[in-house]
């Protein structure tokens, strides 16, 4: 898979990240790296034991990453519960957790296809 694959898989906007990260290789690099962050980790360990200020501040991280990586999918799914968790407050649709846990495994589904 190429990387421009990549982003088609992903749901992300391949040109748009160019524009932020104007090397492919950098983009490339980046985007491999992603598969061992432990965001994702830490979101689901404080969600598991009902921290809500450690799920908001890993869901606003992986926000973020995803954001600035371009893997939209991820960006929006994260950017919900991000916003539902706002506040301290406790996550009431798990729907939304769902989401970024699907999202999450389409990127690294992906990453694993990449050339």
């Amino acid at each position: 898979m190429t990387l421009k694959e990549f982003y088609a898989a992903v749901g992300g906007d391949y040109d748009a990240t160019l524009n932020r990260i104007p090397k492919e290789s950098m983009v490339l690099r980046f985007v491999k790296k992603y598969a061992d962050d432990k965001t994702y980790a830490q979101l689901t360990e404080a969600v598991k034991a009902q921290d809500w200020e450690t799920a908001f501040r890993a869901s606003h991280t992986l926000k973020g990453v995803a954001q600035n990586l371009g893997f939209d999918g991820l960006y929006r799914a994260a950017f919900a519960l991000t916003e539902e968790m706002r506040g301290g407050k406790p996550l009431t649709d798990t729907a939304l957790y769902d989401a970024v846990t699907q999202q999450q495994q389409i990127v690294l589904d992906a990453v694993r296809q990449l050339a």
